[in-house]
């Protein structure tokens, strides 16, 4: 019987991106080998891209179905097959390793329980996979995160310890020896090295073909230093890739760079043009591939963007631009052999696919889906008492100033609770830690942490009020050479329980609860606080014409509004406010929904107005560039609505579900005579303001 040969041939420089298979005789000649691998055409540099769904009805779960079916916890590694399969590593509470197959099935390979166990399929356990590689025999390498191991699944789909003792250190040595600390990326070499990003460790580790565990470049501790293996330092490396002279390369999130590391250990930094307004077009990578010709792509979870790289640092954005293919989590990536990108969406629980754009555009979903369920809160607050009432202190889309004189520079994406500084904030749910960099800002007051889709900030994370570590095993401090704390460091995959201690408040005086993955916060409000109650009507302080420049009208004609039909186009400009019960009397909050209907002058409302049209509703926090389109000039709140809090809102632009549209009320689609302009103005709790809420109006 004839034996057949397979010949696995890469498409993106690591086995981990296996693209094609072919079938050759043997016997066959080595000018038919040779023939069997064509030349691939050169990677273009900002080509057209769209981003395509390939699998993940964008909530949370586990659900083995077919394509947009499918649900995943954690998608996180991903690692592409010679027929197409895609396999990844779905992390949160799943904690399996599952693929997709070319028909767009979905399937667990291994895993089950949350656990670290050997042993065929299901009868392994993972915590916390994440990067995933395929070497050029098909065997499977696993990033196990919360192992603090790598792990090995054969083709028969037995799975086994590479290396790693279960316990968090770090040891060279055999692999039954060796330890790593959360590693979470892998790439394997044509020669069947195994690279480790040795995540908290901040090392790049290797595993040779014989088991044993090296380490090629870093330090004792984080930082951010180019130079020989031992002097180089790196600052939460978590995704690496293999080019063709064997150069790995490494997405070292903290230090928002794209490190280079030589066979040797030396290290050098990508230099990246900066973006127009001068600054590092990196923030948080932790997504990466290379082309056959050494082009890069990056995924950023900061941004949500992916970025196409060339070697002399210039660089495109692929997609995320656009809100309706903005990425919440981009976490892996891998190539196939018509230069598309698949790539995992941790925060949406996608996978998604970017290809080149087609003549007719692909309508597609991005980001986790509405209807995904809340965490189970109980209506829990951060702060002691969790089950009694404390005051708001401010809600999501409301306009913030910069401090420095511009009053419309941002919008609130969350919900401030007020409390006293050194009180201990507490964790309203149970959750796990799926961002690689859960925390952030040191010391400073925007200081938080981010808890699945729960963040706290406003806080010392992992601190009480005198500075002092409260939970070493969980929030590490990161120490400097001075031996001074520089930080708390929060693993992926680090588990909490409702009213555990999570920091304290820092001197903004509140807790600031963000709800919703990155790029797709939601209302907090909807958590139902309890005791939270509001029976307040909201308050219309003015209701306003704007012309062309923005300048209100204000001629008036026996006590109406008067308005030419010739007006190119206005804005309804609404000044109004809520509270809420037992707030404090001078605290203003900002609305939930607004909008307008126009009623003839015996107050019936006209055709096409039957109901209100509700052009803005704060149900997902906006994009900041909202900011100008959402609030007129002259509107602002300093902390804590302190001073006069404004908020203008512009209801001839548009807000809901996160998306943002300009628009203007035309004067001359109505004939000339009497009406009135009606506002509705509600908050959360359905109260709608009646009092100041109509406008008499003239067109002429």
């Amino acid at each position: 019987m004839n034996r057949t040969i397979w010949i696995w041939v890469a498409i993106g420089l690591t086995a981990a991106a296996l693209a094609a298979t072919f079938v050759i005789e043997p016997g066959a000649p080595r000018a038919l080998l040779n023939a069997a691998k064509p030349a691939p055409a050169p990677t273009p540099f900002g080509w057209n891209a769209q981003l395509e769904l390939i699998a993940g009805d964008g909530v949370r779960g586990l659900r083995n179905a077919t394509a947009a079916q499918a649900r995943f916890a954690d998608p996180y590694g991903l690692a592409r097959s010679g027929n197409g399969t895609l396999y990844l590593a779905d992390a949160g509470d799943n904690n399996v390793i599952r693929l997709i197959r070319a028909d767009g099935s979905v399937a667990t390979v291994a895993g089950s329980i949350e656990g670290f166990a050997d042993g065929a399929g299901t009868k392994a356990a993972f915590n916390t996979p994440s990067g995933l590689a395929l070497d050029s025999l098909g065997n499977l390498y696993v990033a196990d995160t919360g192992n603090h191991a790598i792990r090995k699944i054969s083709r028969q789909g037995v799975v086994s310890t590479l290396a790693g003792t279960g316990v968090a250190g770090y040891r060279d040595g055999p692999g039954a020896q060796a330890q790593f600390n959360g590693p979470i990326g892998v790439a394997v070499s044509q020669a069947g090295r195994v690279f480790v990003a040795d995540t908290y460790n901040d090392r790049i580790r290797v595993i040779e073909p014989d088991g044993t565990v090296g380490t090629l470049a870093g330090g004792e501790r984080p930082g951010d230093s180019d130079g020989a293996a031992a002097i180089a330092r790196f600052d939460t490396p978590t995704a690496l890739a293999i080019d063709a002279q064997g150069i790995v390369w490494v997405a070292d999130t903290r230090n928002r760079a794209i490190r280079r590391v030589e066979p040797d250990g030396d290290v050098s930094t990508l230099n990246l043009l900066p973006t127009v307004e001068g600054d590092n077009p990196l923030s948080r990578p932790t997504a990466l591939a290379i082309t056959h010709d050494g082009l890069m792509y990056v995924g950023d979870m900061s941004t949500g963007l992916v970025l196409q790289i060339r070697a002399d640092g210039n660089w495109v954005a692929l997609t995320g631009n656009a809100q309706e293919q903005r990425l919440s989590l981009p976490a892996a990536m891998a190539l196939d052999a018509d230069g598309a990108i698949y790539l995992t969406d941790a925060g949406s629980y996608r996978v998604h696919r970017i290809a080149p754009a087609a003549a007719q555009p692909i309508v597609t979903v991005a980001g986790p889906s509405p209807l995904d369920p809340l965490p189970f809160t109980a209506g829990r607050w951060p702060l002691h008492p969790q089950d009694a009432w404390h005051e708001v202190v401010g809600t999501l889309g409301e306009v913030r100033g910069d401090g420095r004189g511009e009053s419309r520079h941002h919008l609130h994406g969350g919900f401030d609770i007020r409390g006293d500084i050194g009180q201990q904030v507490l964790a309203i749910a149970d959750a796990k830690t799926s961002n690689p960099s859960s925390s952030w800002g040191y010391g400073s007051l925007g200081e938080g942490a981010s808890l699945d889709t729960i963040s706290y900030i406003h806080m010392r994370v992992g601190r009480n009020g005198k500075g002092e570590p409260i939970d070493p095993a969980r929030f590490q401090p990161i120490v400097g050479d001075d031996g001074k704390t520089e930080r708390m460091r929060l693993r992926r995959g680090t588990r909490f329980k409702a009213g555990d201690v999570l920091g304290t408040i820092n001197p903004m005086a509140h807790v600031h609860l963000a709800l919703g993955s990155n790029g797709y916060e939601r209302n907090a409000v909807t958590l139902g606080f309890t005791g939270y109650a509001d029976h307040y009507a909201p308050r219309i302080e003015r209701i306003q014409l704007l012309d062309a420049l923005e300048q209100p009208l204000a001629q008036k004609e026996q006590g109406r509004l008067l308005v030419s039909r010739g007006q190119p186009g206005v804005q309804i400009v609404v000044e109004a406010w809520d509270q809420v019960d037992d707030n404090l009397a001078r605290r203003r909050l900002g609305l939930y929904t607004l909008g307008y209907q126009w009623l003839d002058a015996a107050g019936k409302p006209l055709p096409g107005y039957e109901q209100p049209r509700m052009n803005i509703e704060f149900d997902r926090k906006p994009p900041d560039d909202a900011t100008k389109v959402l609030y007129a000039a002259d509107s602002g709140i300093t902390v804590h609505g302190s001073a006069i809090t404004r908020f203008r809102y512009v209801l001839t632009n548009t807000v809901r579900n996160g998306k943002v549209a300009t628009g203007l009320w035309l004067p001359n689609e109505l004939p000339a005579g009497d009406y009135t302009l009606r506002i509705s103005a509600r908050d959360y709790s359905g109260n709608e303001a009646v009092a100041g809420r109509d406008l008499a109006i003239r067109l002429r």
